[in-house]
């Protein structure tokens, strides 16, 4: 009979109070509501309007990660980068730098789904400004993500549409890329100052437990490798299933209020972009080409999310190269621009994360959307 992988005794073993509250799912759960009075569907159509790719995915990697942070290893790794890092500001750069590579190389989801636990954990041991850092990792995700074609699920989409070669989307979208990390970097430099890093007084190291960080590691693989192969049931059941038989107390931490966020912000945007005002306002407004279509991908995203804008401009905007640009931008701004502005404070549990978002967010957005119209106009 396995044993279970034991956890230090200073991690919670009840479910984590997510930052923000519950407010957000309460909203889009009375939108729901709203919407089954007004046009009734069938309960199977409900289901149906429900990305279950995506929720299944986020599921396997919140256990994931709940695994890897009762794993002690989160902390050491936090020990040994406030050692080598001395300034704010320099620990600021390095976080937003690293988020922005990985979202081009491994999604934005993924990428914050290592650095933000890290930096939670981070500001448990400094005193650190832990709202503008996951502030700033959800802007460098948006940002990096919109170079690659595998960045990011609009990007992914749009590429296939353009009949670009890899090179060439990323050649396509550089300059909006570069305008974008331009103010990335000014926003790290003008928010963080140059302080030396105040540790705070030691507490107990977490014992690192190898065999539950090897678990999370094998699994994290495997469950990757599931969903390229579109075996998401099967990767779902090999993650939940192991973390039952050999550390049950993980998926008592899974922000299961996130899953189901996400599950309704499907039901809701959907409906709400099927909605025969939607269409007859894209019919009538000029938004096939240039900036016209640029602006609207970028309100359309602040409403919607800019993944089913996407989806929901590509049968009216004609200018691919201004739709993606103005997606892209489009997930700064309102919290609902970017699923991954979702998943960054969730995972940061900050009790006031969404005004600490929109304060540096919505300006972010002006700025960046302006100077990109620029570079396109010029």
């Amino acid at each position: 009979m396995p044993t279970a992988v034991s956890h230090p005794s200073n991690l919670p073993d009840d479910a984590p109070q997510a930052g923000g509250g519950n407010t957000l799912l309460w909203v889009l759960l009375a939108v729901a509501i709203g919407l089954a009075i007004w046009q009734p569907r069938a309960p199977r159509e409900y289901l149906q309007l429900v990305d279950w790719q995506t929720v299944g995915a986020l599921a396997g990697l919140l256990a994931i990660t709940q695994g890897v942070e009762r794993s002690g290893m989160l902390q050491t790794t936090a020990q040994r980068l406030l050692a080598r890092t001395t300034t704010l500001r320099g620990l600021a750069m390095l976080l937003t730098a690293a988020a922005a590579l990985l979202s081009a190389l491994v999604t934005n989801d993924v990428s914050l789904f290592l650095l933000v636990p890290l930096t939670r954990v981070l500001a448990t041991q400094a005193h650190l400004p832990l709202a503008r850092l996951v502030v700033l990792e959800a802007l460098a995700v948006n940002a990096g993500s919109a170079l690659t074609p595998i960045g990011n699920p609009q990007n992914l989409y749009l590429w296939h549409r353009s009949g670009e070669s890899f090179f060439g989307f990323m050649g396509m979208m550089a300059p909006t890329v570069g305008v974008m990390l331009f103010w990335l970097f000014a926003a790290v430099w003008l928010l963080m100052p140059r302080t030396p890093i105040a540790l705070k007084p030691a507490a107990e190291a977490a014992p690192v437990q190898p065999r539950l960080l090897a678990l999370a590691g094998v699994l994290f693989v495997a469950f990757v490798v599931a969903l390229d192969r579109h075996w998401l049931v099967a990767g779902l059941g090999l993650v939940f299933g192991a973390f039952l038989l050999f550390a049950p107390r993980v998926l008592r931490g899974i922000d299961w209020a996130l899953l189901a966020i996400i599950a309704l912000m499907f039901v809701d945007l959907r409906q709400l972009a099927e909605l025969p005002v939607v269409a007859a306002l894209l019919q009538r407004w000029p938004i096939a080409e240039g900036w016209r279509a640029y602006l609207a991908a970028i309100v359309a995203s602040q409403f919607i999310s800019n993944v089913p804008a996407t989806i929901l401009l590509d049968g009216t905007v004609r200018d691919l190269p201004a739709l993606a640009a103005g997606v892209s931008v489009g997930g700064f701004g309102c919290v609902l621009g970017s699923l991954a502005n979702l998943i960054a404070l969730r995972l940061a549990k900050l009790p006031d994360g969404m005004r600490a978002f929109h304060r540096i967010s919505i300006p972010f957005l002006l700025v960046c959307a302006a100077s990109a119209a620029l570079l396109r106009l010029g």
